[in-house]
């Protein structure tokens, strides 16, 4: 029977957007109170809403006088997750939080969903993942492999390529819906939002801001720009490894300058993890202690001067 070899999901590519993605969940809980998280929304209700699938949430076990100390362990649980600690044994308490945190808190927003998909998606990656650390290098199959570890594998592989192509779908869907605005059409709409009052940009921000969007020019290519960069991500799968690496800086740059204009840093955290598994290959296992290696030579090289006079002046 003719066999297909595929990489092997359990890497450090993957243990990086797992910790991008605790550690923006972590920002939502650790620096939001229960007062902020936990209240009314107008024709809906109080939060958490507790109906249905959502009563299985952490917020829906306890009483609304120890929200702060359920916010509180699901931080701890973050901070595990984001450590890359025992995927096996983490992966799914962290997927419990984000379902928790984006079915139960009352100012979620795309980048909570986000988050709580590609976590649980990742979930089925990290079960099968008999590392102590996601950091380290990834390990090949024992041979002949068991039945159950195939499966694992399989299934992880299987899990990371379902979370690229929800990538891929999200950013044709978000360039996509922007089509039909008549803003967006004639490259205005940068200068609505940045201008908005509840989202947009900073007062700090506003001055060099506004010299681009009083521009006709300039107005037109911050516009226009990211419905470019967001069709050549969805397409991304399409294209060969080296220009995805070339589309990554630009999508982190991108979400980079959202979050810095409208505030937006949890969902710019989920969607750098987003970009991590849509455009690294497969079982992508960057060496990180070779980086840290190569950043130490060169701050020591740097400085060959002062050690020499150093040992000079040591007495003999």
């Amino acid at each position: 029977m003719r066999q297909r070899a595929f990489p092997l999901p359990w890497a450090a590519g993957y243990g990086l957007a797992r910790t991008l993605l605790a550690l923006g969940t972590l920002g939502t809980l650790a620096f939001s109170d229960a007062a902020t998280l936990f209240r009314e929304v107008a024709t809906v209700g109080r939060y958490p809403l507790c109906q249905g699938v959502n009563s299985g949430g952490a917020f829906c076990l306890v009483s609304s006088q120890h929200y702060d100390t359920m916010r509180w362990i699901c931080c701890l649980v973050l901070v595990v997750a984001a450590s890359g600690w025992r995927p096996r044994l983490t992966a799914i308490p962290h997927a419990y939080v984000a379902f928790s945190v984006f079915t139960g808190i009352s100012i979620s927003d795309g980048g909570d969903q986000i988050t709580w998909i590609l976590t649980l998606l990742i979930a089925m990656v990290a079960i099968g993942d008999k590392r102590r650390w996601h950091w380290q290098p990834s390990q090949p199959l024992e041979e002949p492999a068991s039945r159950q570890r195939n499966l694992s594998a399989l299934l992880g592989t299987s899990a990371i390529i379902m979370a690229r192509v929800q990538m891929a779908l999200l950013y044709f869907q978000s360039c996509v819906a922007k089509l039909p605005h008549a803003e967006w059409a004639d490259g205005t709409a940068l200068y609505y939002w940045i201008n908005n009052y509840a989202f947009g940009a900073p007062y700090w921000l506003r001055p060099a801001l506004d010299i681009i969007v009083d521009n006709p020019v300039g107005v037109a290519v911050i516009t226009w720009g990211p419905l470019v960069l967001e069709i050549a991500l969805a397409a991304a799968l399409l294209m060969p490894q080296r220009v995805r690496w070339m589309l990554l800086p630009a999508g982190i740059l991108f979400h980079l300058s959202i979050a810095v204009v409208m505030g937006l840093w949890s969902f710019a955290i989920a969607m750098w993890a987003g970009l991590l598994l849509l455009l690294s290959p497969l079982g992508h296992d960057p060496d990180f202690k070779a980086l840290l290696r190569r950043t130490r030579r060169h701050s020591v090289a740097e400085q060959p001067e002062v050690d020499a006079q150093s040992r000079e002046r040591v007495p003999a």
